[in-house]
């Protein structure tokens, strides 16, 4: 590949890395956005939350696009191949992404009546998933397979805590009929996060892939954790 056809497609894989990252950084704030507009029962917020999903659908096409071209025009060996391949997969992943909190926004529209209540594990939970979510784009922004593994690691931690606030819901509910409807809200938030935080291990799974071409999405974590040892000079 002469050297200005190189630089070309150096510039074009930037720009979808580019694209990306400011989809991750739409689907950050929409995190934020969703979980304020539950717990402060902000109705217009909700609607921003749910407008601004169609943002995150369209940068999506724009990257599947230029994904296209490329392989189209480009013909990449095999370590540009992934990274082209695995940024279509985080791609995939941040709509998906997305479209859970867009969920969680419409959840506060359709029980905009209910004043939510018994809510500060979820705030623990959310914290917990924005930082999972921003340590899988870091790593993906940085090619950091150490940060990655990290996130990977650390997804066990957010799944107990949603089976633990799930517990807690229905504890709720059987002491206090009169509670259903909110514990039903908590929990179906809850769900979202915990979908949310399995996408952003994907995407630390996806970065492995690009940087060490490694396939570990149905890998034991500790297997993993010495696969990559072993490669290390």
């Amino acid at each position: 590949m002469a050297q200005h056809t190189m630089r070309k497609f150096d510039q074009e894989l930037g720009k979808v890395r580019e694209y990306v990252l400011l989809m991750g950084g739409m689907v950050e704030k929409a995190i934020r956005n969703a979980m304020q507009a539950m717990l402060e029962h902000d109705e217009d917020l909700a609607e921003s939350v749910i407008q601004d999903d169609a943002v995150i659908n369209a940068l999506e096409v724009r990257c599947d696009e230029l994904i296209r071209d490329i392989l189209v025009r480009r013909q990449p060996v095999i370590r540009d191949f992934r990274a082209i391949m695995g940024a279509s997969k985080v791609v995939t992943d941040l709509e998906r992404m997305g479209d859970l909190t867009k969920g969680i926004a419409e959840q506060v529209l359709q029980n905009i009546h209910i004043f939510p209540r018994h809510y500060s594990n979820l705030e623990v939970m959310h914290e917990r998933v924005l930082q999972q979510v921003g340590n899988a784009l870091d790593a993906f922004s940085r090619n950091d397979v150490d940060l990655a593994m990290d996130v990977i690691k650390n997804d066990r931690r957010v799944d107990d805590l949603y089976k633990a606030l799930y517990r807690e819901a229905l504890t709720y509910m059987m002491e206090d009929p009169r509670d259903i409807s909110n514990s039903i809200m908590i929990s179906a938030t809850a769900k979202n996060l915990e979908r949310i935080a399995d996408h952003a291990t994907n995407v630390a799974e996806m970065v492995i892939y690009i940087i060490r071409a490694h396939d570990i999405r149905h890998v034991n974590h500790d297997a993993v954790a010495r696969m990559l040892a072993d490669d290390e000079p």
